[in-house]
């Protein structure tokens, strides 16, 4: 969207022998990679290192404190294009009802008597019906001049850090820190405003594709920009460790143009969500996270989860190791389980990504053997009531109110076996699983915004 601005790295020819092809050292924390490229007439092999540029590599404090600030504002600008891709489709309606509402209006106007009581009326009612919208679109207009603002500072903020690592000098840090922490705040008030209300809808499924076992789940990225649109592929729910990556959404349809990771520590379940780059997992046979970065395929973290049943002890109804569900929505990354402490009660835990420390717990009190499967959308947890056909969103839990309400929202279970169902905050839209087949439902929200002006 607006990539940051860095110092180009460096590139280093280094002569080693025998072993020519093979990466030969990788440090992605610190930007090291080394590779085998070619072999000499003398034959020593050529070998290409690349290598972070100097202030990035210093082992100053101060250094890694600007490139985490620099990531930090990278991520707020991927989440920009995230809430802008999400809200569009919005505005665009509430648009169209503007341009019905003037239509209708000058209609009446042009009819000065004209028209019959009836057809008067009829049109008066409608006005009636669409006067509400008037406030909203407002709303939405001086939103998009909120987005457009928050746009700017980010531009700013990447210049200025940039320009500070460049010099290597600690001038303006705690400043930008606070910047940096400012727009966060603003980002996460503005996707909660605009894109963010009650689920009262589940449209008809939208098949993808049929393709691996009963059990299963895939996933695209929740903070990736518009333009990535890949695909992962996880088939089964225990022991497994291969991780297919297909290019785009058509690839996935066709079963083309992939790649594999293979993982180092097997999965359990069919929870797992792919967040920022990185895949985050329940490890099998235990209750620690595992955080997996493709790009640098490894382990970037793994925290045990305190208190957390694994290993089949408290699943979804329909079992399969599903004790550890990790979801993502608009405001982060979360976890449902849960402990004997909560005696079999769903808890959902706020995750730090970085970290994978729990943030805040919340005690659902909705037992977990009686819930199908469950998603997060905006800060709401909701529960069906099986993963069978005739299965319907039964249960909401409001992490802000700490509160919960039954509900009455069904959807057509198609092939009569739920085994992973996910929501994605960028395309509005639930991943599921469902008996061998990949299938897409959307979603509808209904939320009323309001005119406080900024968030």
């Amino acid at each position: 969207m607006w990539p940051l601005t860095v110092p180009p790295p460096l590139l280093l020819l280094l002569l080693c022998s025998g072993l020519a092809g093979q990466t030969l050292f990788q440090s992605p924390e610190e930007g090291w990679q080394l590779y085998t490229s070619a072999q000499a007439p003398d034959g020593k092999c050529i070998c290409t290192a690349v290598i972070p540029a100097q202030s990035t590599c210093s082992r100053d404090g101060r250094s890694r404190e600007l490139r985490q600030l620099m990531e930090k504002v990278q991520n707020v600008s991927q989440s920009m294009e995230v809430l802008e891709l999400r809200t569009y489709r919005d505005l665009q309606y509430v648009r169209g009802m503007e341009t019905l509402m003037r239509s209708l209006d000058a209609r009446l106007r042009a009819a000065d008597g004209s028209l019959s009581a009836k057809s008067f009326q009829e049109l008066k009612d409608r006005m009636t019906e669409l006067l509400p919208l008037s406030s909203v679109l407002e709303q939405y207009k001086t939103d998009t001049r909120t987005i457009v603002r928050l746009r700017e500072e980010v531009r700013n903020l990447s210049g200025s850090l940039a320009a500070i690592q460049e010099e290597m000098g600690a001038y303006g840090y705690e400043d930008l820190q606070q910047r940096v922490m400012a727009l966060e705040a603003r980002l996460h008030a503005c996707a909660q405003k605009l894109g963010c209300g009650k689920l009262t809808g589940v449209s008809n499924p939208i098949t993808v594709r049929a393709m691996g076992s009963r059990f299963g789940s895939w996933m695209t990225d929740t903070m990736a920009p518009s333009a990535d649109s890949r695909v992962w592929y996880m088939d089964g729910y225990y022991k497994g460790r291969r991780v297919l990556e297909f290019r785009t959404l058509g690839d996935f349809i066709k079963g083309q143009n992939f790649i594999q990771h293979l993982l180092p520590q097997p999965w359990a379940g069919t929870g797992h969500v792919v967040y920022n780059g990185s895949l985050f997992y329940n490890k099998y046979q235990s209750n620690v996270v595992v955080k997996y970065h493709f790009r640098s395929r490894s382990v970037l973290v793994q925290r045990s989860l305190p208190g957390a049943g694994y290993n089949n002890t408290f699943p979804y109804s329909w079992g399969g190791f599903s004790d550890m569900d990790f979801m993502v929505d608009e405001s982060g990354l979360w976890a449902v389980y849960t402990t004997n402490q909560n005696a079999g009660n769903i808890v959902v835990s706020r995750l730090d990504p970085h970290t994978l420390e729990v943030m805040r717990s919340w005690d659902t009190g909705y037992p977990k053997r009686s819930a199908g499967e469950a998603f997060m959308i905006c800060g709401v947890l909701y529960v069906t009531n099986s993963h069978l056909a005739g299965a319907k969103v039964y249960f909401a839990y409001f992490t802000n109110t700490s509160s919960y309400e039954y509900t009455d929202v069904p959807f057509h279970n198609q092939y009569s076996h739920i085994s992973m169902l996910d929501y994605n905050p960028r395309e509005r839209a639930l991943y599921t699983w469902n008996n061998g087949h990949q299938v897409l439902y959307n979603v509808t929200l209904f939320h009323v915004i309001s005119t406080s002006g900024d968030p």
